[in-house]
């Protein structure tokens, strides 16, 4: 790895790669497999593979406070706090050193260091079909998608071969299955309730969730040790990021230079050409300016990221920003909206225990409004749930009473099993959830601080009561107890899919991409991370992310071949 910290003596590349996440470091694999010279800028510090997880092996009582969130974090991070604990603390932005603006709340998470939230990340990893690409044709909510499963189901199967994801196939085509590694095993009570949903629903199945945990050693990685803290980055790399996977494969080509604590300002354009021409970039630390150059490139630094980063490129072609002469970039911001089901506890199986801690929970696909025999008439779209059965620990029964030996070997006795679920709703690409850069207000890199402005609405609202009263239902005919419905208050961005401000589409007038992924006024920029999304489905998105990344990067490549850049 060429790891250029200060300013660098070669300026020129054949592409630039904004960002190191999930969908970055895709775009430096591919693009240096193919043979270019690439410059992949990450605007926080550098984090290398095992070296840099601090955490990983410690246990609990190793921690100050036992792994406790403390009240100064909590008044230091007011946003980030509600996603780190004292084990992942470091890989999680300071909000006073990033501060933005919540016109209405919305929690911005942001992790800025090599491989991004890559190392975080729920690792979760479901197809989109043609239910989700042509639901906004069909039901008029946004512009139609510019690409049909057809088009991208083959870099689905590329992707997955490379990241490694293991999941049972269901044969669902409003689900479609994928190039699977073995499934993890559902325990008793899940099993369970997969047999009760089977007997009494025709519309829903319980599935093991398809996830980027390697359940055998895979491609020189894993598999995964069952031990559930990935967030604390896995030494055996047991789980796919970037750190593991994409940026070591781009390093082997020996064409990568990574340069970290690189703040991009902007996209520079080159009215001749009428292409991009390279990136400004501030360093983070001297505060000092470097343009470097290329034929090509990427924006991949998350969707509030690389839409601050086009309303900042402006210039006489593109006053309000590049790409945004029909007001378009920043605007459709979508995340899903979840923390909404139920929980029950269930009698039996008490002989019965578990092994590991799968890192991993149970899948109930989407069974709202994928047919006329499941249609709603209160609103459109869907969710799918989340969730897990699990026996009671001493954590959930320390509020009961009792004392001495007898209590203690209550405490220390497994509990009774309980099942939790939560939906994971769609949320529609509404023109006024949207972000802007602030007229005066500016960050200590001199940069406009950015302003969210994001709501759910009627549609969503109403889904939620169908997620939280189905979840109820689904228990209860299942043989449950003690079901508790649950409606918490969810606050946009909190579940960290935030998506959607720099659309695909066919009109350069409606959109901002094309079916490529190239901005429709400038060619030779593409972007690939969770902006460009036309509408959001209900299923976990990175690894649409991943496969329109390396579906872009073969068309970039090939263009360049031609010597359209």
């Amino acid at each position: 790895m060429n790891l250029n910290i200060k300013a660098a003596s070669q300026q020129s590349y054949d592409a630039i790669v904004v960002g190191s996440g999930i969908s970055g470091g895709w775009a430096a694999k591919e693009l240096c497999e193919k043979g270019l010279k690439v410059l992949l800028l990450e605007r926080g510090r550098n984090v290398e593979h095992v070296k840099d997880y601090p955490t990983a092996t410690k246990h609990p009582w190793e921690f100050p406070h036992r792994l406790l969130t403390l009240n100064a974090d909590r008044i230091e991070d007011p946003v980030q706090s509600a996603a780190y604990d004292e084990s992942t603390k470091h890989f999680f932005v300071r909000d006073k050193d990033h501060p933005y603006i919540q016109d209405k709340p919305f929690s911005w998470i942001r992790g800025y260091h090599v491989g991004g939230r890559s190392l975080t990340w729920g690792r979760q990893c479901y197809r989109l079909s043609d239910l989700d690409f042509e639901a906004n044709a069909k039901d008029g909510h946004g512009v139609d998608w510019p690409i049909r499963y057809k088009d991208i189901s083959p870099w689905y199967d590329y992707v997955e071969r490379f990241v490694g994801v293991s999941g049972q196939a269901e044969g669902l085509h409003h689900l479609p299955d994928g190039e699977f590694l073995p499934p993890m095993d559902l325990n008793c009570v899940e099993e369970h309730l997969q047999q009760q949903l089977k007997d009494k629903f025709k519309d829903r199945l319980l599935t093991i969730g398809r996830v980027a945990n390697l359940t055998r050693g895979f491609k020189d990685r894993g598999p995964c040790q069952f031990r559930n803290l990935c967030s604390r980055g896995c030494p055996f790399g047991g789980y796919f990021s970037s750190n593991s996977s994409t940026l070591p494969a781009a390093m082997a080509t020996g064409n990568l230079t990574i340069r970290p604590f690189s703040v991009v300002s902007e996209v520079l354009y080159d009215k001749e050409t009428q292409r991009a021409k390279g990136v400004a970039v501030i360093d983070a630390e001297t505060k000092e300016t470097t343009e470097f150059y290329s034929r090509i490139v990427f924006l991949n630094a998350s969707t509030i990221g690389t839409a601050s980063i086009l309303l900042q490129s402006t210039s006489p072609e593109f006053t309000n920003g590049m790409g945004n002469n029909h007001d378009l970039v920043g605007r459709h911001l979508m995340d899903h909206h979840f923390k909404v089901g139920a929980m029950g506890r269930i009698d039996g199986w008490n002989d019965v225990y578990y092994k590991g801690r799968r890192p991993v929970g149970v899948y109930i696909p989407r069974f709202r409004n994928v047919n006329d025999q499941t249609r709603r008439s209160d609103y459109v779209r869907g969710f799918g749930y989340q969730g897990y059965a699990e026996r009671e620990a001493w954590n959930d029964q320390v509020t009961m009473d009792g004392y001495g030996a007898e209590f203690k070997k209550h405490l220390t006795s497994p509990g009774k099993w309980a099942m939790w679920m939560s939906a994971w709703g769609e949320t529609l690409p509404y023109a006024d959830n949207r972000i802007v850069l602030h007229d005066s207000e500016k960050d200590k890199w001199g940069l406009p601080l950015v302003r969210v402005n994001f709501e759910i609405k009627d549609n969503e609202k109403k889904m939620r009561t169908d997620m939280r009263d189905s979840a109820a239902e689904m228990l209860d005919k299942g043989g449950f107890k003690d079901i508790q419905a649950f409606d918490y208050d969810y606050i946009g961005g909190e579940c960290v899919h935030e998506m959607g401000t720099a659309r695909m589409g066919l009109d350069p007038k409606t959109s901002v991409l094309n079916k490529w992924n190239q901005l429709h006024d400038v060619r030779n920029v593409f972007v690939t991370d969770g902006s460009c999304m036309t509408s959001s489905a209900n299923q976990n998105p990175s690894l649409t992310y991943m496969a329109l990344t390396a579906r872009a990067c073969d068309h970039a490549v090939g263009e360049l071949k031609k010597g359209t850049f």
